[in-house]
């Protein structure tokens, strides 16, 4: 009877699991083939299968927008921001997690409390503050600005896996002579690798995917970003969808790909927060 009950359950997890699944992955497939089809055929057919899997929205885009110089300026950012997202997270939660200082939990929930604010809420001090240091219309304030946002979930994050960690490793490096720097980087973060990838997959689908802070920020063609770049297909009066589509698709390929390729040790870091 227990086993008939356990069977149940587990089956009405994985039910669970497939619906969140299917909710979770049609609005993709919706959108990868209506990257296929025309305007009338949207609109005349929006869930139905493309009548041909053609690739002209596709070249398109390639060809009647910067789609390369989008690509790379997302890549820059996102590749910048991230960097300096996972180097001064970790710096901030190793020392939170691993010394004992005075007001250690003040900084900590001073970290923690970017987690509730909105950035979006600071935006005329932030446009008047990067204005006051020539960085609006640049590569570099989008990334500070970046920065600044994933902030608080790495140092989260990190600080959390950090503390897991067991004392006897850095004090055993320690006693072989090894510097405070030493012991961090060649003990201490091979350990905490998961929760690097984690933060870094969690803080780069939002940035990669972002449009409100580069249509605030950047104005220039050359510095647009993807989200920001394809807008030139919506029109005051007329938007070519299929075309958009098809930009928004080749947008979410390469984020796609980097996940995929981290997948695994994405979760692995869940799982082994979980089980400690």
């Amino acid at each position: 009877m227990v086993e008939r009950g356990e069977r149940a359950k587990h089956g009405l997890i994985q039910l669970l699991l497939a619906i969140n699944a299917v909710v979770m992955l049609y609005p993709l497939v919706v959108m990868v083939l209506s990257a296929f089809k025309s305007n009338a055929e949207l609109f005349a057919s929006p869930f139905a299968l493309p009548e041909s899997f053609a690739f002209t929205n596709a070249a398109r885009v390639w060809n009647e927008t910067s789609f390369v110089r989008y690509l790379l300026n997302s890549t820059l950012v996102t590749a910048a921001a991230i960097a300096g997202i996972l180097v001064f997270g970790t710096m901030a939660a190793y020392a939170i997690a691993r010394y004992p200082f005075p007001g250690r939990s003040a900084v900590f929930l001073f970290f923690l409390s970017g987690l509730m604010v909105p950035l979006k809420l600071a935006i005329i001090p932030l446009f008047i503050q990067l204005g006051a240091m020539g960085l609006i219309d640049t590569r570099a304030g989008l990334v500070l600005v970046y920065i600044a946002m994933g902030l608080p979930s790495a140092v989260f994050i990190m600080t959390g896996f950090l503390r897991t960690l067991p004392g006897e490793l850095e004090e055993s490096a320690r006693i072989e002579g090894a510097s405070e720097a030493r012991v961090m980087l060649s003990i201490m973060l091979p350990l905490a690798r998961p929760a690097l990838v984690i933060t870094g997959i969690q803080n780069a689908v939002p940035i990669w995917n972002d449009f409100f802070f580069p249509l605030v920020f950047i104005t220039t063609d050359a510095l647009k970003t993807l989200p920001q770049g394809l807008t030139v297909f919506m029109g005051e009066y007329n938007t070519d969808w299929g075309v958009l589509f098809a930009g928004l698709t080749l947008a979410a390929l390469p984020i796609t790909l980097v996940y995929i390729v981290l997948s695994r040790q994405f979760i692995a870091g869940m799982t082994q927060g979980a089980i400690k």
